[in-house]
């Protein structure tokens, strides 16, 4: 045998082999496409396509932690304490997407607080819905907090009933820096007769519509901004109590800060406004520096005593009460802040505070806070 002859036999025997192999390999399959998370700028920081959609998500939220006090006679809680702590954990989804109406939003807002048992109230340990409503073409309809939830800066000041979260179905118009609106609201009138414990403690009157009705409200608004100036005027009408009432509220830039005004109405106890028959109120927001911003304001409220305790009647009768307080709102660092509100609080009953027993108060008021947001 040949050295030729001997190559050209080895180089088949490898043809042959190798041909074998081939045949039982295994071949791996190509990896599936991922796609990774896209950033939606479309409508503003934070937002992001969620995969496989044109859908735009964003997802914030914050932790608070609150040290609540009150001092006084009119803080007087029948022996319980005069300080609690509550802890708050809050998410928002907000999404949207293009259409031919324009955007469509979906917002989802959960709530988990906290307080431990042996404060007033009881524990408190419970997750609650705070906000979800769809919108769309300027139609917003779901749980959702209403134009009187706009109030002050300053934490010194009571300009709403203290619910200002309803069913709603609300339309506002918006154009540049103008906007007006109506909703119908599912309102929650029994929980409207008196702000003022000690009064309420003396007895519940036997009124119609505190035992219930069609539970309907109307809401409207007007507002905007011209230059540095804004305002806002809107009214509610309680369609149970049958009583309503409107609030005028301007803001305007002076010096280092802004100085806020209010002025209410109310023809009688309602869903959306329950301190008296009318009030104003101002506050000065005082940007000392970049991370600290100083608020005094005042409120003066006359005739906080509904007339159902003197006469049966659903308007108001006397009383006044004063509030006088400063908020420090401070940025520690980005996304971390704290807040320390302080109000002092006199409440005068008038005729029918003596009538039924209940004497004159005052106190102080206010909470500390901690707050972490992302």
């Amino acid at each position: 045998m040949t050295i030729k002859s001997l190559l050209l036999g080895s180089a088949a025997a490898l043809a042959v082999v190798s041909g074998a192999q081939a045949a039982d390999a295994i071949v791996a399959a190509e990896p599936e496409a991922v796609e990774y998370v896209r950033v939606c700028d479309a409508y503003g920081t934070g937002y992001f396509y969620i995969p496989g959609t044109e859908t735009c998500l964003k997802i914030e939220g914050y932790v608070r932690f609150d040290v609540n006090f009150a001092f006084g006679d009119f803080a007087d809680n029948g022996g319980d304490e005069d300080w609690d702590v509550r802890t708050r954990g809050q998410v928002q989804f907000t999404a949207k997407s293009d259409t031919e109406y324009g955007p469509l939003t979906g917002v989802i807002v959960y709530q988990a607080n906290y307080r431990p048992a042996g404060v007033l109230g009881g524990a408190q340990n419970e997750t609650v819905l705070d906000t979800a409503y769809i919108d769309i073409a300027g139609l917003r309809v779901g749980k959702l907090f209403n134009w009187w939830d706009d109030d002050f800066s300053g934490e010194f000041d009571v300009t709403n009933s203290g619910t200002t979260s309803f069913n709603s179905i609300r339309y506002q118009y918006e154009s540049g820096d103008f906007y007006a609106g109506v909703a119908l609201e599912e309102i929650q009138p029994a929980s409207g007769y008196s702000p003022f414990a000690p009064l309420s403690a003396a007895g519940v009157p036997d009124i119609d519509w505190l035992e219930g009705g069609n539970n309907l409200g109307i809401d409207a608004a007007v507002g905007g901004t011209v230059g540095g100036f804004t305002y806002q005027l809107l009214g509610g009408y309680d369609m149970d109590a049958e009583n309503g009432a409107i609030r005028a509220k301007v803001g305007f830039d002076v010096g280092p800060g802004t100085i806020g005004l209010a002025a209410i109405w109310s023809s009688g106890p309602s869903a959306y406004f329950i301190q008296g028959e009318w009030a104003v109120a101002a506050q000065y927001a005082i940007k000392a520096t970049d991370k600290l911003t100083i608020t005094p304001g005042v409120q003066y409220t006359a005739n906080i005593i509904p007339e159902f305790y003197a006469n049966g009647g659903d308007g108001w009768d006397d009383g006044h009460e004063w509030r006088a307080g400063v908020t420090l709102d401070y940025q520690i660092v980005e996304n971390l802040s704290t807040k320390l509100a302080v109000t002092y609080v006199s409440q005068d009953y008038g005729d029918v505070g003596s009538a039924v027993g209940v004497d004159d108060a005052d106190g102080v008021e206010g909470f500390f806070r901690l707050q972490r947001a992302f």
